[in-house]
């Protein structure tokens, strides 16, 4: 019987370690000082750095997969068919994000595109199609 007690005691023990244990891992509540409202300079105050950023619109007239021993092979007046037809608009992206379509146009001896659709969250969210 001694064993018993003993080991009974042992258990208890360790239930002991294990409540303490545990009672150090307890989450508790931080109170935090109120932060104190900033008031914008002006209206729109705060996105005005916003608006003068730079950023890169990709226009994607169309691709194509080919096998790169095909490619090794490219040099200049090589051609590639891409998989859109002449008629079709292209894609605008900003970053990998389809954003609005248009046709190419030429201004001033530089391709440029004019805008037809602009597309909101509803639309079409295709993604970037990979190179």
């Amino acid at each position: 019987m001694p064993e018993t007690e003993q080991a009974v005691e042992e258990k208890q023990d360790q239930q002991n370690a294990a409540e303490q244990d545990d009672s150090k891992k307890q989450a508790q509540a931080v109170d935090f000082p109120e932060a104190g409202a900033t008031e914008a300079e002006g209206p729109g105050g705060s996105i005005d750095i916003l608006l003068d950023i730079n950023i890169s619109v990709m226009a994607a007239i169309g691709r194509t997969e080919i096998p790169v021993r095909k490619l090794l092979q490219l040099g200049p007046g090589s051609v590639l068919k891409l998989d859109k037809p002449i008629d079709e608009p292209v894609d605008l992206y900003l970053r990998d994000t389809k954003f609005a379509t248009g046709n190419v146009v030429v201004v001033d001896d530089q391709f440029a595109v004019r805008i037809n659709q602009i597309l909101g969250l509803g639309d079409s969210p295709d993604k970037q199609p990979e190179s």
